[in-house]
């Protein structure tokens, strides 16, 4: 496959970011060994249900409350058992680490069900696992006789060594603890905190280098990328999606451009 215009243009440095509609399977193929700095994603979990029965539910009956008043429309590649679910993550893990620098880091978002298949997926792709980091959501239901499912996790590792800069390194914190964005706030019902994703590249992207999120959803690592400096090239099956990415992280560029130039 040939790299396309859009994403040869990131690799550039002509354009800061991209959003292409496509399967992160097929499209990760076409781009060149090397070409991106980190991974930083959050892939559909394919979590909750005893049999596969139970999975083949829609997003929309899975992650959204009966009565909600928001609606979100459903996303694709939910509904994988876990024996698929590992296979599925070692094959997409396995093309990211042949496009990702050496000792660069991958940071994949989970929940506890998917934790240790995940583990698993990011040694079996060929990656040094480094170490989950817990995501402390602040808020989450109440339940009674049960611990509250108030953490998702980062399992982060690195595509070989990763030389360490003990002068002017960043020290990434091993909990991290931002509130899950209000219902009202979102355009995707799995939706991640910006400021989240910002305090992951803090210590995940290298300067000046590409950042790659297989799974773009409604563009949260995108927008991230445009406030932190960084160039982005994103996959998103779901069109849908794609077009809300591609809205958040423009407007995520003018708010940027706009309080560079100091305007009203």
């Amino acid at each position: 496959m040939k790299t396309s215009i859009e994403v040869q243009a990131v690799l550039d440095g002509t354009a800061r970011w991209c959003v292409l509609t496509g399967d992160a399977l097929a499209e990760l193929r076409a781009l060149p060994d090397g070409c991106c700095g980190c991974l930083v994603t959050d892939p559909p979990y394919s979590s909750g249900g005893m049999v596969r029965g139970d999975r083949m539910a829609s997003t929309r009956d899975k992650y959204q409350s009966t009565g909600a008043q928001e609606e979100f429309a459903s996303f694709s590649g939910d509904n994988r058992d876990q024996r698929s679910f590992g296979y599925w993550s070692a094959l997409w893990l396995s093309e990211c680490r042949r496009i990702v620098v050496p000792g660069g880091m991958a940071c994949v978002f989970t929940d506890w069900r998917q934790l240790p298949t995940s583990t698993d997926a990011m040694q079996s792709g060929g990656w040094v696992w480094r170490g989950v980091v817990p995501w402390d959501k602040v808020v989450a239901r109440p339940m009674p006789g049960r611990f509250r499912a108030q953490a998702e996790y980062i399992v982060w590792g690195t595509n070989g060594p990763r030389e360490t800069d003990t002068e002017g390194g960043v020290y990434g914190n091993g909990i991290i603890s931002i509130r899950t964005p209000p219902t009202a706030e979102r355009e995707h019902s799995t939706q991640k905190p910006v400021e989240l994703i910002q305090e992951v590249l803090k210590t995940a992207a290298l300067e000046d280098a590409v950042v790659l999120d297989p799974f773009a959803g409604s563009g949260t690592t995108g927008v991230a990328c445009v406030k932190n400096g960084l160039r982005f090239i994103g996959f998103e099956l779901d069109e849908h999606y794609a077009k809300i990415a591609r809205a958040r992280i423009r407007e995520a560029e003018a708010s940027c451009r706009l309080f560079a130039g100091g305007g009203a």
